[in-house]
């Protein structure tokens, strides 16, 4: 898909004019967003993206809008984990719901920045060094059944040789009162836990991009489909985080559907690669991916709700 220079200045002008107003005007007072404004902000970025699939439909064909779609898609399912670690850090530090978003804001500025980065050279890698596929293909199905097979322990961050580390090189102030970065007292400058918090968002969602990267470029090795995409669903984590943050906890079947949805993309990178390589008749196409991405989240939601009430109707029950 050939992409005019003025595209690319246009989609980042507007993904920048997005940001600005998310954090200087729909956020500027740093109140609590409530369920009923995140779910609609959810929404609105939804729509969004769809409408941005809807113009590359109409100006470049069905073909690459389903890319478009299944890309963005794949990415905001795989981001979930991302969303448990907001979850997990922001209770940790004790920042205050009000505040979290200010870390949220940047720490969603940083990720675009890395993923833009890393789609870059993997796209670059690919068209040089065609075997890599392979590699990503392996590496997502082992992930996949790794993370499948991974007992569901509680994680405790104060064994994190992240945070420990930061705290040793780093002058720590544990201030959350105010939502500052840095903060001075007496001559000195502290950082705080807002920023060790960040720190520790933006390393975790490098991880997380180890594994979402390869899996988008299974879909299409277009690299305006998998950025665009790929921010997209970066975009809306904000607001999905605040809609969805008390309802996460409920949702204990997602991970494995994600560890199924990670290796589902590994094999199919490698069973299409492989049909490249041997002529085989066979492949699977992006909108068999669509459909089984779609249907393994409905499913997973579905079994956590059901599994939910079963054990609230028993508990009552006793």
């Amino acid at each position: 898909m050939e992409v005019n220079i003025w595209v690319w200045i246009g989609f980042f002008a507007f993904v920048i004019a997005m940001l600005i107003l998310d954090l200087g005007v729909f956020n500027k007072k740093g109140e609590v967003p409530t369920f009923k404004k995140s779910l609609l902000q959810t929404a609105a970025w939804v729509v969004l993206a769809f409408i941005f699939a809807g113009g590359i439909w109409y100006f470049e064909g069905s073909g690459h809008a389903i890319d478009f779609v299944t890309g963005y898609l794949l990415e905001e399912s795989l981001s979930m984990d991302n969303l448990f670690i907001f979850i997990l850090v922001f209770g940790f530090f004790g920042i205050e719901a009000r505040y979290q978003h200010r870390v949220l804001f940047w720490g969603i500025f940083g990720a675009i920045v890395m993923r833009v980065l890393f789609i870059l050279g993997g796209a670059a890698l690919l068209h040089k060094f065609e075997w890599l596929m392979y590699l990503f293909g392996i590496f997502l199905v082992y992930t996949g059944v790794k993370m499948l097979f991974n007992k569901n322990e509680d994680q405790n961050l104060d064994d994190s040789k992240i945070i420990q580390t930061l705290r040793k090189f780093l002058p720590v102030k544990d201030d959350v009162s105010k939502p500052h970065f840095i903060i001075k007292e007496n001559g000195k400058h502290y950082v705080t836990p807002f920023l060790i918090a960040l720190i520790f968002i933006e390393l975790s969602d490098i991880l997380f991009a180890v594994d979402s990267i390869p899996a988008v470029l299974a879909v299409t090795q277009d690299t305006f489909i998998v950025t665009t995409s790929n921010i997209f669903a970066v975009l809306g984590l904000r607001s999905l985080f605040f809609a969805l943050s008390k309802l996460l906890p409920m949702f204990r079947y997602i991970k494995y559907a994600l560890a199924v949805i990670l290796a589902f993309i590994g094999a199919k990178m490698l069973i299409n690669e492989g049909g490249k390589m041997f002529d085989w008749q066979f492949a699977i196409s992006n909108v068999a991916s669509l459909v089984v991405i779609i249907g393994l989240l409905a499913i997973a939601i579905i079994a956590s709700i059901a599994k939910t009430r079963w054990e609230d109707e028993h508990s009552n029950v006793k």
